[in-house]
């Protein structure tokens, strides 16, 4: 008599059996095609599309190209051309073959030719107010307008406080009080936030939590007490991932009230540089400039400089300086209790940065972010690059023998020694 039981077990172990055999016989057939099993399972894990290519050139959004053809901002969604995944100004995957070589020395000797101070609009300009009493007035428009990225693209349909990107440098010191009255020009309505301050809740400028939006041909007028010292930005705080991203954003300083505590007489410091960063409309930029196109700092054996880093953009930006280090000295304003040496610094969005540079070492130093798509391609340097150029107090003026200085990198660099021959231009006599 048989045992159901067994007969139940023996079906069970046979297909087990069966089910091992069939998967050693697609293991087997897997390893005699080398891959053929790895890459159907991978096919088959695989997303349906790939991610969107990466490309050198700054694409505008599907936003900004209906802005540049009728003047309006488009009504579809381009947070695409915001996001990390998709920057307008990366390198691509494939392109057609580039003499590296004599693409990045043509790109460079822009740079040396002085590109970005031949361009018209420069921003981040300091605007001077007009006093009602012990308030200090600002005024300032809101406007479309045509900015140059370097001077090879053709103009970007973008948006400026008074017509410029970077806005205008406000400067005030702590204590005083501020009205600032913004006019919008624009056909969309806006907002303006002071980025850093503390401030009363109604001058917060974020429309439908503390205020109506800012309509267009309307005004708003913000008026607070500078409390907070330090390094601060203004910018829009509606639709701010498209407005931002055009150009609305600015430097608000607050010098301390103490001048024992302002830079100048803390650090002994001759310069005093904003650097405003921005991803999006145009590419990478620095003050609303792509390499060529970006200013040099240039400075002399033994100065003290500082720079205040500010990210406007929706990316961190390590920022890094060749041939000597940063001494970060504040952050979002506020001083460090332990400042602290570093070359490399990385500002993520909506933060402040402040550094002390000794300038101690003659040369033309280079000063990029280190995000390397970023700041360099398969065609050279470009976005997020500019230099530290720091001359011998001798060279600054004199020419060097058997060459002509004809601007301060290349004197700079020539007199530190570099083999590069752009850096050396013969005279007219040789």
């Amino acid at each position: 008599m048989t045992d159901p039981r067994r007969e139940a077990a023996d079906r069970s172990l046979e297909s087990t059996a069966s089910a091992l055999l069939s998967r050693r016989s697609i293991l087997r057939a897997g390893a005699l095609t080398g891959t053929g099993l790895v890459a159907a399972t991978l096919a088959a894990c695989a997303p349906a599309a790939a991610a969107p290519a990466w490309t050198y050139r700054p694409t505008a959004s599907p936003g900004a190209l209906a802005l540049a053809a009728n003047g309006s901002p488009a009504a579809s969604d381009d947070h695409a051309s915001h996001s990390a995944a998709a920057p307008t100004d990366a390198p691509a995957a494939s392109g057609p073959p580039v003499d590296h070589d004599a693409a990045a020395l043509a790109v460079v000797k822009r740079f040396l030719d002085g590109e970005g101070g031949k361009l018209e609009g420069p921003g981040n300009q300091p605007i001077e107010p007009r006093l009602d009493g012990s308030v200090k007035v600002f005024e300032l428009t809101i406007d479309r307008i045509q900015h140059r990225i370097d001077a090879v693209k053709e103009p970007i349909a973008a948006l400026g406080y008074n017509g410029t990107w970077p806005a205008p440098r406000i400067e005030v010191t702590e204590g005083d009080t501020v009205r600032a009255i913004f006019k919008n020009n624009l056909d969309e309505s806006t907002g303006v936030h002071f980025h850093g301050q503390r401030l009363p809740n109604k001058m917060d400028g974020v429309p439908h939590i503390t205020q109506d939006p800012i309509a267009p041909g309307a005004s708003f007028t913000y008026e607070f007490v500078a409390r907070t010292a330090g390094s601060h930005m203004y910018h829009s705080h509606h639709n701010a991932t498209d407005q931002v991203g055009r150009g609305l954003l600015g430097a608000f300083i607050v010098q301390p009230k103490d001048p024992a505590d302002r830079y100048d007489r803390k650090y002994g410091v001759s310069q005093d540089i904003v650097w405003i960063s921005n991803d999006s409309l145009g590419g990478f930029t620095i003050n609303g400039r792509g390499f060529p196109a970006t200013s040099p700092i240039v400075a002399t054996v033994g100065e003290k400089i500082a720079v205040r880093f500010m990210n406007e953009g929706s990316m961190m930006h390590p920022w890094h300086l060749h041939g000597m280090p940063m001494r970060v000295v504040a952050r979002d304003g506020y001083p460090l209790p332990a400042p602290f040496l570093c070359d490399t610094l990385g500002v993520n969005p909506g933060e402040r940065w402040d550094v002390i540079i000794d300038c101690e070492e003659p040369g033309a130093w280079a000063f990029h972010c280190h995000i390397l798509p970023h700041a360099e391609g398969h065609d050279g340097m470009y976005g997020m690059v500019t230099a530290l150029v720091i001359q011998e107090p001798a060279s600054a003026a004199a020419s060097l023998a058997g060459f002509v200085a004809v601007d301060p990198i290349r004197t700079a660099a020539a007199a530190a020694g570099s083999t590069a021959a752009i850096c050396r231009i013969p005279s007219a006599a040789g």
